[in-house]
């Protein structure tokens, strides 16, 4: 419950900072256009989000005649979370991981590497897709749209303040515009999206810790679950994807390391501390709070 309510409240504060930057844009007109063309570009991958991520890595859907263990997993845990089963997908990636996509529980999907299915032991990957199913189970797709959506408001009013900063001046007196300088509205478009950012990774962290705990329920074994994190945090750090885009990186049980990319793609972790998560995890198990 704790992470729900802290999910929320950093929702609210996105939205403090949106409204608190259409305040300053130019007033409500200038609020309206960011908000519908974020929309716009926002309900299309909302719709649209889990095929285009699929396909960025080369996901290949799974029969059941291919991997009947793997879908009798699944559909005990998918009945254990009250949801629909979600479609199991393969991707030809060395590096150990798994993530769940889909816009909500009854189009949800399950992704795992190939290399997770030679590294864990049945009961770590029995933990790690019960991880995911509670993904699924609590709209964490949904909830990140809902905070992408929000997040591209505040980079379009960023921008349109900057704008207004450079070409219109100080329009202090005006009604419908903000009374701050061009100076102040130059910081403040350059430090609202990274505010915004840092709010989107405190949800991306509140979802995990909530995943890991509804998870550990899910399987009824903890303790598998944190083995998984720990064999799975220093192999996915050693073994690169070498597909996909680090914008996606909020998505996998644990942060991938990709083959492309600076050291920008670690200035910030969307992922909690690992030795955390499994602490988290050990201590459920010594009070008994899964059962």
């Amino acid at each position: 419950m704790t992470s729900q309510i802290k999910t929320f409240l950093l929702l609210g504060l996105l939205s403090a900072v949106i409204i608190g930057l259409g305040g300053l844009v130019g007033g409500r007109t200038g609020l309206v256009v960011a908000c519908g063309l974020a929309l716009v570009m926002n309900i299309g991958s909302y719709w649209f989000s889990d095929s285009i991520v699929l396909r960025m890595y080369g996901a290949r859907e799974l029969s059941p005649s291919e991997a009947p263990w793997l879908h009798q997993i699944v559909e005990d845990l998918a009945r254990r979370a009250g949801v629909p089963k979600p479609r199991i997908c393969s991707i030809p990636e060395e590096a150990p991981n798994a993530f769940a996509t889909g816009r909500d529980p009854e189009h949800g999907v399950v992704a795992v590497t190939d290399g997770i299915l030679r590294i864990l032991s049945p009961e770590e990957l029995r933990g790690v897709l019960a991880h995911e199913m509670a993904h699924i189970a609590n709209r964490d797709i949904l909830i990140q749209t809902i905070a992408g959506v929000m997040g591209s408001v505040i980079v379009m009013l960023a921008n349109m303040l900057q704008f207004t900063a450079f070409f219109g001046g100080n329009r202090s007196n005006d009604e419908e515009g903000g009374g701050t300088s061009p100076l102040a509205a130059i910081v403040l478009a350059i430090l609202a999206p990274i505010a915004a950012s840092l709010i989107q990774m405190a949800i991306s962290r509140s979802r995990e810790y909530l995943a890991d705990e509804t998870g550990a329920q899910l399987c009824g074994q903890p303790l598998a679950l944190a083995g998984a994190l720990h064999k799975l945090s220093g192999a996915a750090g050693a073994l690169p994807l070498h597909s996909g885009n680090a914008c996606t990186e909020q998505m996998f049980i644990v942060k991938p390391v990709f083959g492309f990319g600076g050291s920008m793609n670690n200035l910030f972790s969307t992922h909690p501390p690992i030795e955390e998560r499994i602490q988290r995890l050990v201590d459920m198990n010594r009070t008994g709070q899964y059962r």
